[in-house]
């Protein structure tokens, strides 16, 4: 199916929002993903909290890395711009086009891979600047596109579909997103869309920036050692004229638990998932009581999801770089060469 277009016709009782847009007006083409992706559901969220904040389509920029994650910006907001670049290095994109054009709403997509492997160094640099922007990061601890080798926000002790052991400390995108500067911090699970939807509308409001781990689970790289049913089995007793896969159809995992308590997820390889959503008396206000609280329950072997810090004075990049409010695509020539006499008053200041 990934080779059809999505019809356009939908149906005609669809509620428009205040700027006439029905929700398809912000979907974009069929998903090309495995059936039953988090990832999915995640675009799904982004397209609902768009749609419910009446933002314009043609004022959201959305870039992307390489990996599963960095191609789900193809699934939505199809009438907004896009770039999809190079492998881990989608902030220093959006950070120029940023200081390009502050007038857009920018959207940046990535994956564990993405942000927490080779573009580490970029995540970190994007979130210490403040660069006014949404950076989501679907967590699903694999290289989907690579076979599902254990990425670096794999828990320590977790086994591959070989029943190999990861023996490295996990990265947590969250608490190093803390401690460089970012100004609102959420963690939240694709199956949660009570709690994901309000995390990206909040997260689209505030004026810096904004970081949002999403755990998503992977549904094709779940075969475990010793299955008679798995790839690896099958190639192993099977003499093939071809290598051929075939991706199952997997049921997309939900979860709705109350504020204040601990969810037991189990995933499709039976693996389990607890989380933890932050009670309503939570201070999100200080970074070291989120930090202390993340590692408490990291402890415990508990995943914490909600909104976990947010900065009630936050401060973005162009405040602080005294930029100018005009995107550069619309300054004048005679903004731009001011002249001699500016020069020289420029060149006197620095003296």
């Amino acid at each position: 199916m990934s080779f059809l277009p999505k019809p356009k016709l939908h149906h005609p009782g669809l509620l428009p929002n205040a700027l006439g847009y029905t929700r398809r007006d912000y979907e974009g083409a069929i998903s090309t993903l495995c059936a039953g992706c988090g990832h999915d559901s995640i675009s799904a969220a982004i397209v609902h909290a768009c749609f419910q904040m009446d933002l314009p389509p043609h004022r959201i920029a959305k870039l992307s890395g390489i990996g599963c994650s960095s191609k789900t910006p193809t699934y939505f907001l199809g009438s907004s711009h896009g770039f999809n670049s190079v492998h881990g290095r989608m902030p220093s994109v959006l950070t120029g086009a940023n200081l390009a054009n502050r007038d857009l709403i920018y959207l940046g997509v990535s994956g564990d891979g993405d942000s927490a492997s080779i573009g580490l160094g970029q995540f970190a640099h994007s979130m210490r600047r403040g660069v006014n922007m949404v950076y989501i990061v679907e967590n699903n601890g694999v290289y989907g596109l690579t076979k599902g080798q254990f990425s670096a926000t794999a828990d320590k002790g977790a086994k591959s579909k070989r029943g190999v052991a990861n023996n490295d400390e996990a990265i947590d995108l969250v608490s190093m997103a803390i401690q460089l500067g970012a100004s609102f911090v959420g963690r939240s699970f694709s199956g949660d869309k009570a709690q994901l939807v309000p995390l990206i509308q909040a997260a689209l409001a505030h004026p810096g920036a904004a970081f949002i781990d999403c755990i998503s689970p992977c549904v094709t790289f779940n075969n475990h050692q010793g299955s008679t049913k798995s790839f690896d089995y099958v190639r192993e007793h099977n003499e093939a004229v071809n290598m051929l896969d075939v991706i199952t159809g997997r049921d997309e995992i939900t979860v709705d638990y109350a504020p204040g308590a601990v969810e037991i997820v189990e995933q499709h390889d039976g693996s389990l998932l607890r989380l933890r959503k932050l009670a309503g008396d939570y201070d999100v206000s200080s970074r070291a009581e989120a930090l202390g609280f993340l590692q408490h329950h990291h402890a415990k072997g508990e995943i914490v999801t909600g909104l976990l810090y947010r900065d009630p004075e936050p401060e973005e990049m162009h405040s602080y770089l005294k930029t100018t409010a005009t995107p550069l695509n619309e300054l004048t020539e005679a903004t731009l060469c001011p002249g001699s006499a500016a020069l020289e008053r420029l060149n006197a200041s620095l003296r």
